[in-house]
């Protein structure tokens, strides 16, 4: 005997993308309000001032990668629990990329799914993470290994929040914007090439087409089953660093930086692009002040933490390769012995 569960059905999860100042923020429910010390101290007062609910609670966590833990994550549910949230609450995730990664996957859990927005404070929160519904934690496995695609209800980014951004968060934003713009945009890529996104509306315009491309690609494959995977051009490469250095090195749009010239490297070696090309895209992330070297002191332990990447299956690695400037390909046909000799190129160099 068979029985059917007929669950066919179409699920709209469009949301508005603001750029542009804080609106006034209406909800008629409760709402907890994600944030760490260091935004609450610069920002929370000017977002409790454009928000206005039944009840707002404000839970903080501490900043960095090394506390996206499943730890953190139970706390944060405690507090919700402990404030009487419901089905029809709201999560707002105020913060950057790791803030915004944990509030949608609290937001996720917490009565089997809840509604949240993303209110990004960073650069690369703002052009990159809060975009497209990915949610998630860290384990000592690697990066994002667990959690969800929970799409927010809207994604709210103001600009002003920058102002206060240290420059080495500023360049871990850039190197996002960059990366979308090797993989989607060669037009983009020569923009910013000749503009200074610390001048005038340069930055406005940047953070508004690395949007753009975000999510035109999100809208053609949001569970990443095909194109959505060469946004993670840089990161293959990247997550193996911050894994290595226990996310205390580096910054993650740093780590995606060296990430990119790794990826280059192995182009160029497979005929994807010419080392002119991969040049022109190293010189971009210096401006920036961006790193772009990592001293490998074991390449075997290195090349077999990739099969630990979430696009990787069985006993093939997943690359996605810059395919000169403006294009991409997403492979698993690259040989071991290519792979290691291009990291081998960055073994005991400095940092």
């Amino acid at each position: 005997m068979t029985i059917s569960i007929n669950l066919k059905r179409v699920i709209d999860d469009s949301y508005p993308i603001h750029i542009g100042p804080l609106p006034e923020i209406n909800f008629e429910g409760k709402v907890v309000v994600l944030t760490n010390p260091k935004v609450a101290g610069l920002h929370l007062q000017t977002l409790l001032s454009r928000l206005s609910a039944k009840e707002v609670y404000i839970v903080t966590i501490p900043d960095g990668e090394q506390y996206k833990t499943f730890e953190t994550i139970e706390s944060v549910l405690e507090r919700m629990f402990d404030h009487r949230l419901n089905r029809k609450s709201l999560l707002v995730a105020f913060g950057g990329g790791v803030i915004g990664d944990m509030g949608g996957f609290t937001a996720s859990l917490y009565n089997r799914g809840i509604d949240f927005i993303q209110i990004p404070t960073t650069l690369l929160s703002q052009v990159d993470a809060s975009v497209g519904g990915k949610t998630g934690v860290n384990n000592r496995y690697g990066k994002n290994l667990i959690g969800a695609f929970h799409q927010p209800r809207a994604v709210y980014i103001d600009p002003n929040f920058l102002k206060t951004l240290p420059s080495r968060e500023f360049g871990a934003g850039v190197a996002e914007i960059v990366k979308m713009a090797v993989t989607f945009n060669a037009p983009f890529f020569e923009w910013l090439e000749n503009n200074d996104l610390r001048e005038g509306d340069n930055l406005l315009y940047a953070i508004a087409k690395a949007v753009e491309t975000k999510a035109g690609v999100v809208e053609e494959d949001e569970k990443e089953q095909g194109l959505r995977a060469a946004l993670n051009y840089g990161h293959t490469f990247g997550h193996v660093i911050e894994n290595e250095t226990q996310y205390e090195t580096y910054l993650h749009g740093e780590s995606v930086a060296i990430g990119m010239v790794m990826a280059n490297a192995l182009a160029c070696e497979a005929g994807l692009m010419t080392h002119e090309e991969a040049e022109r895209v190293k010189a971009l992330l210096a401006r920036y002040d961006l790193p772009l070297t990592y001293p490998i002191t074991d390449v075997e332990k290195f090349y077999q933490t990739f099969f630990l990447d979430k696009k990787s299956a069985d006993s093939a690695i997943t690359f996605i390769l810059p395919r000169g400037i403006g294009g991409v390909e997403i492979t698993d046909a690259i040989e071991a012995p290519v792979v290691k000799k291009i990291l081998s190129t960055f073994q005991g160099i400095g940092a």
